[in-house]
């Protein structure tokens, strides 16, 4: 495995997080693409062999945390988990045992315990001795039953007995077989072996069987974990980090002590360890029960964990507990997204993910102490719900620390600070996104394309400044405008500088978006009008809508080589367009009664124009008459469109971009991301869907019958994000002072 230190993992985009993991060998290539498709998830036809009565499948979210490095390998982990800090505080925490040398386990062979409990016996002592003296015969026996665990290398390891004094004072004799499974949990094989062998025993002890069954406390199957981090480590100052090694240390002493105390504590453990286990497919159930159980071992209910002041200051931490998971075997065959997870995990045996989840539930335990030790729990807790809020209505990340600065983390105050937002937006300038209905790739041809605008996709604001940045938050940019580099948002702001005739370093620009980059919706576009506009204002100078767009294309190049003028006239004019380019350029504003009900839906996995106009480019050169053809029927289908859309006959604009999507499909801009967002749509009842813009990734446009809501509900819940038309207002032909 490569090196799980995945620095700034939070900061991408899914789609960004699937590419690192590929190309640091954690995800093959059919993975990345299988997840970024959803083919992962179980189907409803196959959750129906696993439980009684399904009626759909239920989604939680699957993250990774990185920095893992356990036994001297690298891990990154996958994690099921809905609760906010779970996931950072794991990555933070391994990157700090990382230092310290990572994670140490160690395991005996995993055993499994199965009991037959034995009741109504007249002489319990005589029968303990029958059953002992006979155990020879009855484990050799027991391990006849599964020959094929024995051929791996499992079976019965030896057998043991208890008596268990009842409340009533009646005495029962539990007989265990001690069985090794193997990479298998082994539950139904234990329970096989404790109902074959109970026939036995009844004789032997002239009882009756009352229980065959295995037990959960596999306590023959301890994993000890530890991880020891410096005290440089823990704080910045001596005595800060003195404070919270000590405070970790005594948070952990009293919930030794304090049952109460420890429940929660444990809680924190298991965070760390159920999310692992139902990523892997594993029963967190059977797991949880365990950890608890040992727990209480002594008759009282206690931490699960050591935290001690190391010799030379450091702080050390350790943990036991009964882990038996499984890597094969249960329903792992039937839950794609289970063995998924095992692959990326990379552990070849059941001891492995034993050893894993043990450093997981360590880690988990450190994080939540030392919080609770320094800042106290909520502080980084708030901080990620309020992430979640701050997106659910609009937010981007100075968003969130806006919202978590008011003290009031809720969906009323994050719906005020966007809307605070939405209206000093409404005072930069604006550019508009597109959506090209019909005539994408083959406009480039000289046929014609119909585009629609996505009006005020983004606006800029730029201030006088002796320290310029551009900041996007919504794309994660925040760049100091005085460094010359390649950074493509830099040169954009240079080259717009450049062609206006002004510095391209005495201002500082703000842009909000309302659309994201690489998605196939005019982001770049939208992006060097905006920046032209504000750039303009900024420094006095005025211009019209032909030389915003001049300037504009100009940018274009740098990003697609070979533009078709599509995006940045719409960009720039704001209205819907037909637009055709041979020997000059012809543009023709479209005046309609209404703008269809269209919904825009955006695959995780992005785009990038270049590279699918030279690969159409390619295709053509090699079939350049067929090609042709097709690109003659994409102009038609244009011309056709603007029909139905002055009509307002959605039914046959449906029939029509159905067709469209047919043929970008053919000549191979389409994926299966966008194939399987373009059937989503088609299944909640979009009357035409088909992918808009140079595809290879990015965004789908779909029509809905009527209102967009019951659309963008079903399109949301599959997991994409939407983006609703509206009507579009044209930009003011001059930017003045």
């Amino acid at each position: 495995m490569s090196d799980s230190r995945l620095r700034g993992l939070h900061r991408l985009s899914i789609g960004e997080r699937l590419q690192l993991l590929e190309s640091r060998g954690f995800l093959t290539a059919a993975d990345a693409e299988t997840l970024r498709c959803g083919r992962h998830l179980a189907a409803v036809t196959a959750a129906d062999r696993m439980v009684e009565n399904v009626i759909a499948t239920f989604a939680l979210p699957l993250a990774v945390a990185p920095n893992f490095l356990v036994d001297g390998r690298d891990h990154v982990v996958p994690m099921v988990v809905e609760e906010p800090s779970v996931v950072a505080a794991l990555g933070a925490a391994a990157k700090l045992a990382r230092r310290g040398g990572g994670f140490a386990t160690s395991q005996a062979e995993q055993r499994l315990t199965g009991q037959v409990h034995l009741a109504g016996i007249a002489d319990i002592g005589a029968a303990e001795r029958r059953i002992v003296d006979a155990s020879e015969r009855l484990v050799a026996e027991a391990h006849a039953i599964h020959p094929r665990l024995a051929a791996r290398g499992g079976g019965v390891r030896a057998l043991t007995t208890r008596r268990v004094v009842l409340d009533d004072g009646r005495t029962v004799l539990a007989v265990h077989f001690h069985v090794a499974t193997g990479d298998a949990m082994g539950a139904n094989t234990v329970n096989t072996i404790c109902e074959a062998m109970a026939p036995a025993l009844v004789t032997l002890s002239g009882g009756s069987a009352a229980l065959r069954i295995l037990s959960n406390l596999a306590d023959e199957s301890l994993v000890s974990a530890s991880m020891r981090i410096a005290l440089a480590d823990l704080g910045r100052r001596e005595a800060d980090a003195m404070a919270a090694r000590d405070g970790i240390v005594l948070a952990n002493d009293i919930a030794r002590a304090d049952p109460y105390r420890a429940a929660t504590h444990n809680k924190g453990i298991m965070n760390g360890i159920d999310p692992l286990a139902i990523a892997t497919g594993n029963d967190w159930r059977a797991i949880e029960a365990g950890a608890h159980a040992y727990a209480a071992r002594d008759g009282r209910y206690s931490a699960l964990t050591d935290w001690r002041v190391a010799n030379d200051g450091s702080l050390e931490g350790a943990i036991t507990l009964p882990l038996k998971p499984a890597v094969v075997g249960g329903t792992l065959a039937a839950n794609p997204a289970a063995a998924f997870a095992l692959r990326l995990v990379g552990v070849d045996s059941a001891a492995e993910l034993a050893a894993l989840m043990a450093a997981v539930g360590l880690a988990q335990n450190f994080s939540a102490l030392r919080a609770l030790a320094t800042t106290g729990i909520q502080a980084g807790h708030m901080r990620l719900h309020a992430r979640s809020v701050a997106a659910a209505a609009g937010l981007g990340e100075q968003g969130v620390a806006e919202l978590v600065a008011s003290g009031d983390v809720s969906a009323s105050k994050a719906r005020e600070l966007a809307g605070r937002k939405a209206a000093d937006a409404d005072g930069g300038e604006t550019a508009a996104g597109k959506v090209i209905l019909f005539g994408e790739h083959a406009v480039v041809y000289g046929r014609h394309a119909l585009a629609l605008p996505i009006p005020d996709a983004l606006s800029a604001v730029a201030v006088p400044d002796t320290d310029p940045r551009i900041t996007i938050p919504e794309w994660q940019v925040s760049r100091s405008l005085g460094t010359v580099n390649d950074d493509p948002v830099i040169t954009l702001v240079r080259r717009a500088a450049e062609l206006l005739g002004v510095p391209p370093d005495a201002c500082s620009l703000l842009v909000r978006a309302r659309v994201r980059a690489a998605m196939g919706l005019g982001a770049s576009a939208a992006l060097a009008v905006a920046l032209t506009r504000a750039l303009a204002r900024a420094h006095g100078v005025t211009v019209d809508n032909e030389r915003v767009n001049a300037i504009a294309f100009e940018c274009e190049r740098l990003a697609h080589g070979t533009p078709s003028g599509v995006d940045n006239t719409l960009a720039t004019l704001a209205q819907p367009l037909l637009y055709r380019r041979q020997d000059d350029v012809q543009v023709e504003t479209v005046e309609l009664q209404r703008v269809p009900p269209l919904v825009v839906a955006c695959a995780h996995g992005t785009g990038k124009t270049g590279e699918q106009v030279a690969g159409v480019r390619e295709r053509r050169a090699r079939q350049e008459a067929r090609y042709e053809r097709l690109f003659d029927e994409m102009g038609a289908l244009a011309l056709d469109g603007l029909d139905a859309l002055r009509a307002s006959d959605d039914a046959r604009l449906g029939e029509l971009m159905n067709v469209a999507h047919g043929l970008l499909n053919a000549i191979g801009v389409s994926t299966p991301e966008l194939e399987h967002l373009v059937s989503v749509a088609r299944s909640a009842g979009a009357l035409g869907a088909k992918l808009t813009g140079a595809g290879g990734g990015g965004s789908i446009v779909a029509l809905a019958p009527g209102d967009t809501g019951p659309l963008e509900a079903a399109i949301s819940a599959a997991g994409y994000r939407t983006i609703p038309l509206a009507q579009a207002r044209p930009h003011a032909q001059a930017t003045s002072p």
